[in-house]
């Protein structure tokens, strides 16, 4: 039987991979869903704030949660769309991509993979860079119920209490958005 993988950058793991990952155990029952995390080796910068293991760290607390198995693999960029999936497959292994992305479901199919498409989940909430604004808004709030209660709304509970017990929040208030108030 295959394994289902999601790929995603993950910056934050949020309530919509949350999402994704359930629809893959879900698909494959009893089996291991691979969460692999593309941009590996990206980390410290606005877009993608938290590291490789960081983002691990987070995946797999908030698997411990869960009634499946969940492996994690990191795969860095190599900047080049043709030769993605037979490089990202040395990391992630053989299986069907589970995923709501298109561009990356026609580059998979393209390289004779098996694709499940899973429809968004509350895209428009749920975008990376919403998420990660909502949580710099929050990066200098010294109350931790006060973050609680605001990103509950987008990341899982096991996420929200890594984030502030690793103070993971903060570094956000260091990255320039390049948007200065009059």
């Amino acid at each position: 039987m295959s394994m289902a993988i999601v790929l995603g950058r993950f910056q934050p793991f949020h309530n919509g991979h949350a999402y994704l990952v359930e629809q893959a155990a879900t698909l494959f029952p009893g089996q291991s869903v691979m969460v692999a995390i593309g941009s590996a080796q990206s980390e410290w910068e606005p877009n993608n704030p938290w590291s490789a293991e960081e983002r691990k760290a987070m995946i797999l607390g908030w698997a411990e949660t869960m009634d499946f198995e969940v492996q994690v693999c990191l795969i860095e960029d190599i900047n080049d769309p043709p030769n993605w999936v037979s490089h990202a497959r040395d990391h992630h292994g053989e299986g069907v991509l589970v995923t709501s992305d298109e561009g990356t479901a026609a580059l998979y199919r393209q390289a004779g993979f098996q694709v499940h498409d899973i429809d968004l989940n509350e895209r428009e909430r749920l975008e990376g860079w919403r998420v990660r604004q909502t949580a710099k808004m929050l990066s200098t709030v010294y109350d931790d119920d006060a973050v609680r209660e605001v990103l509950s709304a987008s990341l899982p509970p096991t996420v929200i209490e890594w984030l502030i017990s690793n103070d993971a929040l903060f570094r956000l208030s260091t990255f320039e958005t390049g948007v200065h108030a009059g």
